[in-house]
């Protein structure tokens, strides 16, 4: 039966659940607060430069394939894609660097030359990590969080163990040499949890990153948005921009409709693909089902300071995307996770988009975007910004020995602060609630309300976590739920 169903935001979740909702035949209409579509995944231009916010590694291909073939068509129908050689370096200290170009066989061979012997232990865990991908990406992460027996399978019995070892205990138990071990740590990071705190299990990030590869959509990440947006209205869907959502209104336990700037808009179902915390906000608080206390007991993955740059040089010795390890991880991971403050000496990440794709920035010229991980909730201020900038552009310049500053002809910088502002983001997180042990899988917030029978929930504080490949999930197994939930 045809439902009139009310989205709230536009990033990859809620878009995805729009697709599948739409399909079934619902009436989905789609609220946006902000000017453009997209959540944390918007574009940003200036002086013919263009910047993706948000996003900026396109991993696991195949979870956009299997998105874009439930609705019989495929990425290459709306955006190209480029698989990225090398996909990233990792620099370890001025002029010294470890390149990770795009096959395992380049991989195994970089390992070796850092550390004889080593191949063959990559060759071992990579096997794993590769089984492990088969078994989460193909099958556990489409499960929708409802039960701990969703975990139980056959397989997941036999590896029962690497749920309760870490990632940071297999890598140092069978690599000696910190800087594999760090690059080997380096993906879990995306999904919001210390190496030390995250399950065995997610090694398969390790084989979406060295078996898999690293991908730049033409024109940036903002495409993907694009061509769902652009699949969405062909199945139907109504994009409502600049309208935040200030109430959802309750009735006899249901979302009776949603108000944005005054006007009501009747709804049968209420989904929202915005900050969980921030939804129950809209709620009477008898309708909350998470506490204050709940949501501040819980590990978040970190906030970022991010600098959009344009350069009128090109820049040398870096690749599309560059680490920067030339610092202790241990004392910046503890300055995020365990004892938050700004960080003395913040490890961070480049991107220059431009390197590949010649629509990112003028001829000759070149963009940049910066990153530093941080704690959510910290102070942000312009002074310390400016403080933080300086560290990593001196660093920056001695690491790939050259002076960039006096080339940049403009720089916009994004933090806590414009995180809470633009996306009501809980204390200012970029990457939602990090997938610890105790908050994988059925520990993490529902996809469905406990209290009312016609309130959902998808994105990265829900079911299956942080990332775009997760979102893309997320949406579907929350429109998968609507469907049963609602078929009368």
């Amino acid at each position: 039966m045809t439902k009139k169903i009310s989205i709230i935001g536009s990033g990859f979740a809620a878009l995805s659940a729009a697709c599948y909702l739409a399909k079934s035949g619902h009436n989905v209409t789609i609220f946006e607060k902000n000017e453009t579509i997209g959540g944390r995944a918007r574009q940003f231009k200036r002086e013919g430069f263009t910047f993706d916010i948000g996003p900026s590694w396109y991993w696991m291909p195949d979870v956009f394939e299997r998105f874009f073939a439930d609705f019989n068509t495929t990425p290459e129908a709306y955006y190209s894609l480029e698989k990225l050689n090398p996909a990233y370096s990792v620099y370890f200290g001025k002029d010294d660097f470890i390149t990770i170009e795009d096959t395992l066989e380049k991989i195994y061979k970089a390992f070796e030359a850092e550390e004889p012997g080593s191949s063959k232990k990559l060759v071992k865990f990579i096997a794993n990590a590769q089984d492990n991908y088969n078994v989460a990406i193909k099958d556990l992460v489409y499960r929708p969080g409802l039960s701990p027996l969703e975990l139980v399978t056959p397989v997941t019995i036999k590896k029962i163990n690497q749920f309760f070892g870490t990632i940071k205990k297999d890598v140092r138990k069978e690599f000696k040499n910190n800087r594999l071990a760090m690059i080997l740590e380096f993906p879990v990071l995306f999904l919001g949890a210390k190496p030390g705190n995250t399950p065995s299990f997610y090694s398969f990030m390790n084989y979406a990153d060295f078996g898999i590869g690293t991908f730049h959509p033409k024109k940036g990440m903002y495409q993907v948005i694009l061509a769902m947006e652009s699949l969405a209205k062909s199945l139907g869907v109504i994009i409502e921009t600049e309208k935040p959502i200030d109430k959802i209104i309750v009735s006899n336990g249901k979302t009776e409709a949603i108000v944005s700037k005054g006007m009501t808009y009747p709804s049968d179902i209420v989904l929202s693909g915005a900050d969980y915390h921030h939804t129950e906000t809209l709620l009477e608080p008898q309708y909350r089902q998470y506490s204050e206390s709940y949501w501040e007991g819980k590990t978040f993955a970190p906030s970022s300071l991010l600098f959009y740059i344009g350069f009128d040089k090109k820049i040398k010795n870096v690749n599309h995307h560059t680490l920067f390890f030339d610092v202790d991880f241990e004392a910046h991971a503890k300055d995020i996770y365990d004892e938050p403050k700004w960080p003395d000496n913040p490890l961070f990440y480049a991107n220059f988009p431009s390197i590949t794709d010649d629509s990112a920035a003028p001829a000759g010229k070149e963009a940049g975007f910066f990153l530093i991980p941080l704690a959510p909730g910290l102070e942000d201020t312009e002074a310390l910004r400016a403080t933080y900038f300086d560290k990593i552009m001196t660093r920056f310049e001695n690491l790939t020995s050259q002076d960039v500053r006096k080339s940049i002809i403009f720089k916009e910088s994004f933090c806590v602060n414009d995180f809470i502002k633009d996306y009501n983001s809980y204390k200012g997180n970029a990457y939602g609630m990090a997938n610890t042990l105790l908050q994988t899988a059925f520990l993490r917030p529902n996809l469905k309300s406990k209290k009312l029978s016609n309130l959902y929930f998808t994105g990265q504080l829900t079911v299956p976590g942080p990332g775009v490949p997760p979102a893309l999930i997320s949406g579907k197994l929350v429109a998968d739920l609507i469907n049963k939930h609602h078929k009368n």
